[in-house]
């Protein structure tokens, strides 16, 4: 993925989750109740990222905290690790209105809190749940159904693994579940591979 915008644009973390959480670079920023920055080990080896933030973490201002999060928790638990082991994001860090799709300005305008993100945190293993967030990292056109569980090379060394979105998993119920779990087991390998 080209970067345009990098950490270097920041002089720290801090000042990054600042930037962003007084954002008003695109029209989301007049619907939200907070920013959704992002939560977790901000030196962790496995960063995931999303799509953007739906109406429980637009409450909360923490990303993946509804029945979908609750879903990813529970996978990240399955591989040995916690929350607090991992960093969580997503491409857009404000709530589209009613869940939609987020469209191109609003991706185009986070786009560089994203790319910053991963500048600092350098995760090892980057997981892109859903299709918004692979076609962003891999800059492809192929769909998550075809990405998903394999490792791709990114850049500095680590590898972005697409998995299916939670939001999928629970809405297409104990196949999705089936492929999420051993998309899992591939991130697990995948961090043994990179450590």
């Amino acid at each position: 993925m080209p970067s345009d915008h990098h950490e270097r644009d920041f002089p720290s973390f801090a000042a990054l989750r600042a930037e962003a959480l007084a954002c008003t670079r695109c029209p989301l920023a007049a619907c939200r109740t907070q920013v959704v920055f992002g939560a977790g080990d901000e030196h962790a080896d496995l960063m995931f990222v999303g799509e953007g933030p739906g109406a429980d973490e637009d409450r909360t201002g923490e990303p993946f905290v509804g029945r979908a999060g609750k879903l990813l928790t529970s996978l990240i638990e399955d591989i040995g690790l916690t929350r607090s082991d991992v960093y969580i994001a997503n491409v857009v860090k404000c709530r589209p209105p009613g869940n939609r799709d987020p469209h191109p300005i609003e991706i185009d305008s986070c786009r560089p809190y994203l790319e910053a993100q991963i500048g600092f945190i350098q995760p090892k293993v980057l997981v892109t749940l859903g299709n918004f967030a692979t076609k962003l990292l891999l800059d492809t056109k192929v769909g998550i159904t075809k990405l998903r569980g394999q490792s791709h090379p990114f850049r500095d060394g680590a590898v972005v693994i697409p998995v299916l979105h939670p939001s999928a998993v629970l809405r297409n119920g104990g196949a999705a579940l089936a492929q999420a779990r051993a998309d899992f087991v591939a991130i697990r390998r995948a961090l043994a591979n990179v450590s």
